[in-house]
Parts: structure tokens; sequence; C-alpha cells
């Protein structure tokens, strides 16, 4: 069963990036105050990126990254994934090569 890496963008602005069997059910989890401590301070609006990944490591080295970005590098991110809809991993590695780069 794939693992998936998804941002939320919350209400106040802010981005919350996690890894995730189900996205939707842990995207209902956080909305519902069940998820990560961020998301029952900054309540999640919506899904604004996801990745699959074959396995949960991989998922968990790919939040590790996206983690490390600086805000306006997971705007780009997001801004990229948005034009394109990229849902290959490779094609979301590709991005992730192009935000660091800026």
């Amino acid at each position: 069963m794939p693992y998936y890496v998804y941002i939320l963008l919350c209400k106040d602005g802010s981005y919350y990036t996690g890894h995730a069997k189900d996205v939707k059910r842990r995207v209902e989890r956080h909305k519902k105050g069940q998820g990560a401590r961020y998301t029952r301070i900054h309540e999640p609006e919506k899904i604004v990126y996801v990745e699959e990944f074959d396995s949960r490591s991989e998922a968990m080295k790919r939040e590790r990254e996206i983690k490390s970005l600086s805000r306006s590098e997971k705007q780009r991110l997001v801004d990229l994934y948005d034009e394109t809809r990229a849902h290959k991993p490779e094609i979301c590695s590709f991005l992730l090569s192009l935000v660091k780069q800026k």
C-alpha cells in the first residue's frame, strides 16, 4: 500500500506537512482536532500538495525534506505542483530540486 506526503494550507496562511497511508482520513482527523498538535492550533483549510511513495521510509524522508524548506520555498513547491498537478515521485523530486535552486 502506498504512503503519501501532503501539505495542508492552514487558515492562518501557514503550511503543515505530514505523511499518511490515507490522506483524506488523516486530514479529517486534523480537522476534528485529533491530528498533530500544530493543526490543533493552526486550523487546516485545504490540501495543497500530495506526493505518493512506495514505502513509509521514502515518504518520511520527503516529509523531512519539505519541512526543512522555508515558507517561500514551500510556496513555490505548491505553486509548481498546482500548475502541473504532478502526481509522480520523479516529477515531484524534480520540482523540489527547482525550489531549492532558487
